[in-house]
């Protein structure tokens, strides 16, 4: 018998953020994203030290995930030469951070 009910989500694991780190260096954008991560990863660790929740360390992961496999398709997508003037901000799609 478990203590977690079944249809609770599975949370990410803890080393989800070491291991996003780790892809995040070895990305050709560390130099700027490596140290905006460590900035999230810091205020979402403050934020759950106070509220007692794990919450803002997963979706940091996972707002960070999804910038990470976005990538390539942006990459592709500034590489054709298009125009990206009537882009969508982030924030617009992911939602803002608390």
């Amino acid at each position: 018998m478990s203590a977690q009910p079944d249809h609770a989500p599975v949370p990410p694991a803890p080393t989800a953020a070491a291991q996003l780190l780790a892809q995040l260096r070895e990305s050709n954008r560390a130099s700027t994203w490596v140290p905006a991560f460590e900035q999230d990863w810091a205020r979402a660790l403050e934020d759950s030290r106070h509220s007692y929740s794990l919450s803002p360390l997963h979706d940091v992961v996972r707002t960070w995930q999804a910038r990470l496999a976005a990538a390539p398709a942006v990459e592709a997508f500034l590489a054709g030469g298009c125009d990206d003037s009537d882009g969508v901000d982030l924030a617009d799609v992911l939602g803002e951070r608390p």
